[in-house]
């Protein structure tokens, strides 16, 4: 096992970073709608889909 983890360090590393980053933009985002904020960050004045964004 310890072999394995020498072996394939960076790549664990790496696949750390990447889920993390996800995690936390999927977080942000889930964030932002629950505050009612725009989720494009244009403003919903021009928008065709204004009426149905933020439902």
């Amino acid at each position: 096992m310890i072999q394995f983890l020498k072996q394939n360090l960076a790549t664990i590393i790496i696949a750390a970073l990447v889920f993390g980053a996800m995690a936390w933009v999927v977080i942000h985002k889930i964030r932002q709608r629950q505050k009612g904020e725009s989720s494009c960050g244009c403003g919903c004045s021009g928008c065709s889909e204004a009426s149905s964004c933020h439902k």
